[in-house]
């Protein structure tokens, strides 16, 4: 009989992915496979060829990039030298998660699945798009996929003789144990929050302790959103960044909410644990120090304010004592109650420990080994640079939106990494944040003659501001910038900047203030109004094109402004139109950042 052994890899950007493949794991475990679950980029890329059965979790980022942890792999499985039976060994299946409002829907999965195909490997099923915008996010895809998987691979790969699958009532082991230590030692460890880049380039795994130097508020006080203007010292990390690129930043719960949640587990936060693998060869979280305390895991690893997943519910349901509790959270992650848990968790966006609250003798009787099982480590939050290292050396800033919204709950939703930027105070002393810089998903023209017309409303305009500092250091003066927001009196972000730059002939503004007049305006009117600028900077001067900002309605409205633009200037077609617009983003003339 062949060997019963599945790999299970992911490429995963917030833990969706992440999330899906452990899932995908636990399903094996069940089928009594023995199964990896593994970032595709830990997993060493040439010992492919010696796989058998694989499993392949990819998200796909921004305008169809792969993500982080999986962009060594990326580059490898594309070599053009790889030879075209490579894995012929090999069968597999792909399962993609994306967002169909943007124009690259899960094209990293539909890319790989191709590539695995001129590789030789042998498809067990077509590939799966899952959608975060269905009304029951990707489950809506991933869980008919899932029962046909393992259907055809219990065909090729039998349960052994005398065993069932084990059932979803049956807890499968947790992946850690908590070893507490001596109560003598309580309050010993002097841990830093964050060990630090110690001479290294600062990344996920070791940030550089960045101290906040300021956190402005850029709007006015009357207006409905909050949005500050914060500048990070990076002084000493070696830090270096362009235009375009992006900082990353480890967000932290807030300080109430770890006490919440310490009080409701009765846990006791000075208390100081090592953690252990319960299977040989499982790899510790990089992101814990070991030993630990109570406080610095809940601070700084269990994202207890995120929405919880499925397999949450099913995990709790577990080892619910109480039957009223135990059916309902069964209800919870069963494939026949996800409208249900959609009305109770993510339409109202109730948090983990909101959760927790509302399954009181559940919650006091889950096994602490099973915490990291439960809840998932934060995610660190990516935002636009919105400053040059030209103009201000040693410094990093960000223009941060912070969220805060209404559900029918009456607590209001924040978001976690910008409420507790905001909540920061440098004035009142030494604040630190983990932070890395990562390449963004924009590159700025090299040649000093080329005109930049940047397309930036909201927030969208910080990378912007990062290209004009950094272009004026350089001497380009041929910069455009249209720039939307609601009204001019309260966020008009940078406003005194923007008009020193025009008075002093180094920029060209557009704006469009949507709510100052009676009909709404914003940039794609700006730029049909300037149509004959904008057609002569392309096709005369070769202009590059950028965007950035939300990717809702505003990225397609854009598009169709330009290519009115096409069509009332240069004479097109809307079929050549459409294929100019096409050809500007292939060569790279035309380049977007957007965000939902």
């Amino acid at each position: 009989m062949a060997e019963r052994k599945i790999l299970v890899l992911f490429g995963s950007q917030t833990g969706t992915a992440e999330d899906t493949a452990e899932r995908l794991g636990r399903e094996a475990r069940r089928r009594h496979f023995c199964c990896r679950v593994e970032a595709l980029d830990s997993y060493p890329v040439a010992q492919l060829i010696h796989e058998a059965l694989v499993v392949f979790v990819c998200a796909t980022t921004g305008q169809g990039d792969p993500p982080d942890n999986m962009k060594n792999f990326w580059r490898f499985i594309f070599r053009k030298n790889l030879p075209p039976t490579s894995l012929c060994q090999m069968d597999y299946a792909v399962l993609g998660l994306g967002d169909s409002s943007y124009p690259k829907f899960n094209f990293v999965a539909k890319k790989l699945h191709k590539r695995l195909l001129q590789l030789g490997a042998n498809p067990i099923l077509p590939v799966a798009l899952g959608d975060d915008q269905h009304d029951l996010g990707p489950d809506a895809t991933v869980d008919p996929w899932l029962l046909d998987l393992w259907g055809r691979i219990l065909l090729l790969y039998p349960l052994p003789p005398g065993l069932g699958i084990i059932g979803a009532d049956v807890p499968l082991p947790s992946k850690f144990t908590l070893h507490f230590l001596d109560e003598c030692s309580r309050g010993q460890e002097g841990e830093r929050l964050w060990p630090g880049a110690a001479g290294r380039a600062p990344s996920e795994q070791c940030p550089f302790i960045a101290q906040m130097v300021s956190n402005q508020r850029v709007t006015a006080e009357s207006h409905f959103q909050d949005v500050r203007l914060i500048e990070f010292d990076v002084t000493g990390s070696g830090i270096e960044y362009a235009a375009g690129d992006v900082v990353m930043i480890q967000p932290q719960n807030a300080p109430q909410d770890v006490q919440q949640f310490c009080q409701l587990l009765c846990l006791d936060p000075d208390r100081r644990f090592v953690l252990k693998p319960s299977e040989p060869g499982t790899p510790l979280p990089a992101h814990l120090p070991q030993p630990c305390t109570i406080r610095h895991l809940v601070t700084c690893y269990l994202d207890i304010s995120c929405v919880p997943r499925r397999s949450f519910f099913q995990l709790l349901a577990w080892f619910s004592p109480d039957d009223l509790e135990q059916e309902k959270l069964q209800e919870f992650s069963s494939a026949q109650g996800q409208e249900e848990l959609y009305s109770y968790c993510h339409r109202p966006r109730r948090t983990t420990l909101e959760v927790l609250y509302d399954f009181p003798h559940t919650t006091s009787a889950l096994p602490l080994d099973y915490l990291l099982d439960l809840i998932p480590r934060i995610q660190p939050r990516a935002f636009s640079i919105a400053s040059s290292l030209l103009a201000l050396p040693n410094r990093i800033q960000i223009l941060l939106a912070v969220v805060q919204y209404k559900t029918r709950l009456s607590k209001p939703r924040r978001g976690l990494c910008s409420s507790w930027l905001a909540s920061l105070r440098p004035q009142q002393g030494d604040v630190r944040v983990p932070l890395w810089v990562k390449r963004g998903g924009m590159t700025f023209p090299a040649e000093p003659d080329t005109p930049v017309i940047m397309i930036g409303p909201g927030t969208g305009v910080a990378p912007f501001r990062a290209a004009l500092q950094e272009r004026i250091a350089c001497g380009r003066r041929e910069n455009y910038l249209f720039f939307g927001c609601r009204q001019r009196s309260k966020d008009f972000y940078c406003a005194a900047e923007w008009q020193e730059l025009v008075k002093n002939g180094h920029l060209t503004l557009f704006t469009a203030f949507s709510r100052d007049q009676e009909e709404k305006i914003y940039v794609q009117h700006r730029i049909v109004e300037n149509k004959a600028l904008v057609w002569d900077l392309l096709s005369r001067c070769n202009a590059h094109v950028y965007l950035a900002g939300n990717a809702k309605q505003m990225p397609a409205a854009v598009a169709e402004a330009l290519q009115c633009v096409f069509q009332l200037e240069g004479g097109l077609s809307a079929s050549e139109a459409e294929e100019y617009l096409t050809a500007l983003g292939r060569s790279h003339r035309f380049q977007m950042e957007t965000w939902s």
